[in-house]
Formats: structure tokens, sequence, C-alpha cells
């Protein structure tokens, strides 16, 4: 599973001072903001990026410096884009059938090629053409698997620590990626079966 390079321990920032911390995570938090949000909003990113600089401010006396910085901002700024998303009366199904129910690709093919997502290399998910349908597939998923989603595949982190963040169990996190995943390999079985004929052909 995911690891933490990339991500400062608490040792790391134990001696740091907010504005020191603030000026670390700023600019990752803005994009996760706006992964969650989708990057037609970025004014609103940004002003939830301060929202959450705002409040971590305010509870900083309180904060425990055992505790994983990240961690920390990272679970006041899913709490701030969930109470984004609740404010605009957003629909949590965006399509006919509901995401509960567990649907395989009929062939089974490709739930074997992309179900893991983390066993392809990083260029084809991240740089390439399929990396971007990836990235819509996933800003059309609703709230709640979106979430999971960003901070598994492009956070990269642990499922605790994204249970920790979105106040779930480690069984409710897998659970919710299972059925984000299913959701977007579905979507872009389409566009991956023409993808793959287009890389044979070159």
């Amino acid at each position: 599973m995911g690891s933490t390079e990339g991500h400062s321990t608490s040792a790391d920032d134990r001696g740091l001072s907010f504005d020191q911390i603030r000026d670390k995570y700023q600019l990752r938090i803005y994009n996760l903001i706006l992964r969650m949000i989708g990057p037609e909003n970025p004014e609103d990113a940004e002003d939830l990026t301060v929202e959450t600089f705002t409040n971590a401010w305010k509870a900083w006396s309180k904060f425990r410096r055992d505790a994983q910085v990240y961690t920390w901002l990272y679970q006041i700024a899913c709490n701030l884009c969930k109470n984004w998303y609740k404010q605009r009366g957003r629909q949590r199904e965006r399509e006919g059938y509901s995401l509960d129910e567990t649907r395989e690709s009929e062939s089974g093919e490709l739930s074997r090629e992309i179900a893991d997502w983390r066993s392809a290399p990083e260029k084809l998910l991240l740089e390439t053409e399929f990396g971007q349908k990836i990235k819509e597939a996933v800003e059309a998923l609703p709230p709640e698997y979106r979430e999971v989603l960003i901070l598994d595949l492009w956070e990269d982190l642990p499922y605790e620590e994204i249970a920790t963040i979105l106040g779930l169990s480690v069984p409710a996190v897998k659970t919710r990626l299972h059925r984000a995943r299913n959701k977007v390999r579905q979507r872009l079985e389409p566009y991956y079966r023409g993808w793959l004929g287009r890389q044979g052909q070159g």
C-alpha cells in the first residue's frame, strides 16, 4: 500500500512555526482541494485553502505535536470540501445506477488490467492522454468516492491515514475505494480499449 515518501513525518515538522507549516503545505493543500471540488472552481479552492489554514491557526495551540501535521491539515481541508458540497446541494448520485452496487466489466479483462491503479506506470496515470481521462472520471465521482480515491491515488496515503482524515474505519475506506475504482473503470472502459488499440498500432 502507499508509501509515505514525499510526506514529512511529525519529527520533521515538530520544530516548525505555524507560518513555516503554512508555507510548507499551502500548495499541497490547495492542489488537494482543487481535485476535491473540481478544476472549474479555482477561486473556491483558494478560499477553502485560506479557510483551512485559518481554522488550523485557531486550533494550533491544541494540536498534538505527536500527530502528523499533513494528516491534520488534510482532515480540515476535506471537512471543508464536504461542507462546500452540502452548501451547493450537489447530487450525490450522478449516474443512472447506484454506486452501492458492485458491478464488474462483463468480460473481466479490463478489471484485471486496471483494477489495481498502482500497478500502472505513473506516467500512464498522470501524464498521458489516458491519464487525463482518469482525472476527468475521478472528478465526475460523487464527493465521498472522489475524496477517498484522491487521497489514495494522488496523495499516496496509507489506508490508516485516509481513515483518520475522513473519519472512517479502514474496512470502510477499502470498500469505498473498491466502489470508486469500479465506477471509474466502467466510465473509462470504452476509451481504454480504444487507447490500447492505438498503443498497439504505435
